[in-house]
C-alpha cells in the first residue's frame, strides 16, 4: 500500500502498545504519519516480544523507555491498562518539552482523568478521550469523544488524520463520564446475557428462553446478541472488568452505590478467565450452543 504524503504530519508517541495502541498506530501509518514511537512496560520481558514484532512490522520506532518514546514529540497517545493510566502519565511527565498534546484514551473515571491532567500540568496539553466502539476494524477511525480545554484546538489536526471525533465539552472528565456511564449498560447487558444463557443451557431450555425474550423484545435477535456478548466477554473479560471497576468509581464520584456494576465486574472477570480455556477459544466462532457448552464445561472444570 502506498501511503499518502502530507506536508505537515505530527510526531506521535504511544505509551502502551497493546491492541488499541497497535490499531491506532497502524491506521496513522496508513495516513502517512512516518514518525511514530512506542513504549510499553512489557517491551523488556518475554511477553513483549509480540508487541515489539507488531511495531517493527508497521515501521514504528521501538523506544527504550517512556522518556525515549516522548522525546521531541508533538502528540502522546496513552493506551495502557486502566489501573496504570496515572502511572503512565507520571512516567513521562519529567521528560516532556514543548507542551505536546496528551491524548488519554484510557477507560477510567472522570476523577482519574482530572487527576492525570493535574499531574501533567502545563507540561502537556491534556485531552480527555473516550473510545466508544470496538477498535477493530476501524482502527484510528473508531469514533471518539473528546473533552477538555484543548479539545477544540486538537480537533482539526485529528480530523486531518482521518480520525472520527466529536467534542463534547471543555471540561476534563466529560468524555470519560459518557464512556463510563454508558458502560454500565453495555457491559452490564453482556454480563446478564452470559448469566441468563448459561443458565438456560444448563437447564435444557435454551430455545424456549430465547423465544420468550423475543416476545418482550421483538426487534432484537437474541441468538446473535448472545453469540456477540459471549465472545466479547470470553476474549476481553478481564480488561472489561477493569473498565467496569472504573465505572464503579465513576458512580461513587457521583454519590451512587454501584451495586449492579460490582456484580458485572465479577461476571466479566470470570468470563475472561474462562475464555483462556482452549476449548472455549475454539468455540467462539462455532455458534451459541457450542459456545455455551464449552463455557459451562470450563466453569465446571474450575470448581
Amino acid at each position: 500500500m502506498t501511503m499518502p504524503t502530507r506536508s505537515n504530519t505530527p510526531r506521535v508517541s504511544f505509551i502502551g502498545f497493546g491492541e488499541a495502541g497497535q490499531a491506532i498506530a497502524s491506521g496513522l501509518r496508513d495516513e502517512g504519519v512516518e514518525r511514530i514511537a512506542a513504549w510499553d512496560i512489557l517491551f523488556p520481558v518475554a511477553e513483549g516480544a509480540r508487541l515489539k514484532a507488531a511495531g517493527e512490522s508497521m515501521g514504528v520506532r521501538l523506544a527504550n523507555s517512556a522518556a525515549d518514546a516522548v522525546a521531541e514529540t508533538d502528540m502522546i497517545i496513552s493506551a495502557v491498562t486502566a489501573a496504570s493510566s496515572l502511572e503512565a502519565a507520571r512516567s513521562v511527565e519529567p521528560h516532556l518539552s514543548g507542551s505536546p498534546y496528551y491524548l488519554d484514551i484510557n477507560s477510567v473515571s472522570p476523577g482519574r482523568k482530572q487527576a492525570t491532567a493535574k499531574l501533567l500540568g502545563e507540561r502537556a496539553r491534556y485531552v480527555d478521550v473516550a473510545v466508544i466502539a470496538p477498535i477493530h476494524p476501524l482502527r484510528h477511525k473508531t469514533p471518539l469523544l473528546v473533552a477538555g480545554p484543548h479539545a477544540e484546538a486538537i480537533s482539526p489536526l485529528l480530523g486531518e488524520l482521518a480520525m472520527t471525533l466529536r467534542v463534547v465539552g471543555a471540561d476534563t472528565g466529560h468524555a470519560a463520564a459518557i464512556k463510563m456511564i454508558r458502560s454500565v449498560m453495555i457491559k452490564g447487558i453482556e454480563a446478564l446475557t452470559a448469566e441468563c444463557f448459561l443458565a438456560a443451557s444448563r437447564a435444557g431450555v435454551l430455545d424456549d428462553v430465547t423465544v420468550s425474550l423475543k416476545n418482550n423484545y421483538p426487534s432484537l435477535d437474541w441468538s446473535k446478541i448472545a453469540e456477540y456478548n459471549l465472545e466479547r466477554m470470553a476474549s476481553h473479560g478481564e480488561r472489561r472488568a477493569a473498565e467496569m471497576e472504573e465505572s464503579a468509581a465513576t458512580l461513587r464520584e457521583l454519590g451512587l452505590d454501584p451495586l449492579m456494576v460490582e456484580s458485572t465486574v465479577k461476571r466479566q472477570r470470570e468470563m475472561g478467565a474462562l475464555g483462556k480455556d482452549d476449548k472455549v477459544r475454539a468455540s467462539l466462532t462455532a455458534g451459541r450452543a457450542v459456545m455455551l457448552d464449552a463455557i459451562n464445561a470450563a466453569a465446571k472444570g474450575r470448581r
